[in-house]
């Protein structure tokens, strides 16, 4: 699996995200990805999707931090029923994967390309989180070639694909790879379940927006940027979740202990 994560430089990443934060504080943040797993898959599951309400459907989107203020928009313009029936297929059909995540995106003519696959791959990664991964675009977006996962694979990794289907596949694989590369290598120690490498990658990320921030803003502005623990919890969606559950660090340590 090594030939697809570069290791050495995976490990540099975890080394500086913990001169920053502790680990229990992220700890704290895969916890939070668990409670809002939670509320998808009771909104989402097969037996309910039918008898799913539009406020129920807002709530969802209201904790993807990527189209949450889009919410009313994508609703209205799609259509409250046609949406639910899109996430029914999206997520329970017998179509490969590649179908029905392009054909997801493909109905999102309302947002941005970006925006689609942040919306799909949300769906179905905290759904059904032990069968589907998460994409969100500071994780690979193929119009900038940036993201976190070619940050810590190889070179010889090509995430470039024809359609978002494909592209979706190989994000996955990419994603397995850092999994079980980081729990064998020890640079993710935060959750043995895919929880943990979401917000591992979500540090990789946020430790090079700071190193690109450092060198192009003023120290003025940089001394307001979030901390790794904030940063993390707005853009994997539950800044506000975590403060309306009151998901502390003593909830974390009984929890672990």
């Amino acid at each position: 699996m090594s030939q697809i994560v570069d290791t050495i430089t995976a490990q540099e990443f975890m080394k500086e995200t913990l001169e920053r934060i502790d680990e229990q504080s992220l700890v704290l943040v895969a916890q939070g990805l668990a409670v809002k797993s939670d509320l998808f898959q009771k909104a989402f599951a097969e037996n309910k999707l039918d008898n799913l309400t539009e406020s129920q459907l807002l709530k969802i989107f209201g904790i993807i931090f990527s189209v949450r203020r889009k919410s009313r928009k994508i609703i209205r313009e799609i259509g409250f029923e046609t949406l639910k029936s899109e996430i029914k297929l999206l997520l329970y059909s017998d179509d490969p994967i590649q179908q029905r995540f392009s054909r997801f995106c493909n109905l999102l003519t309302c947002l941005d390309e970006h925006l689609r696959y942040d919306l799909t791959g949300e769906i179905l990664h905290y759904t059904l989180p032990n069968k589907y991964w998460l994409w969100c675009n500071w994780m690979w977006n193929p119009k900038t070639k940036t993201g976190s996962l070619p940050l810590v694979t190889t070179e010889d990794y090509v995430l470039d694909a024809p359609d978002l289907g494909s592209a979706y596949m190989k994000v996955g694989k990419a994603v397995a790879f850092v999994h079980n590369v980081g729990e064998a290598a020890g640079f993710q120690t935060i959750s043995r379940n895919l929880f943990g490498t979401d917000v591992y990658l979500s540090c990789v990320y946020i430790i090079y927006a700071y190193t690109v921030l450092r060198m192009r803003m003023t120290q003025e502005f940089n001394q307001v940027m979030p901390g790794v623990g904030e940063f993390a919890k707005r853009i994997l969606g539950t800044y506000k979740l975590m403060q309306e559950q009151n998901i502390t660090k003593n909830k974390v340590a009984q929890i672990v202990n």
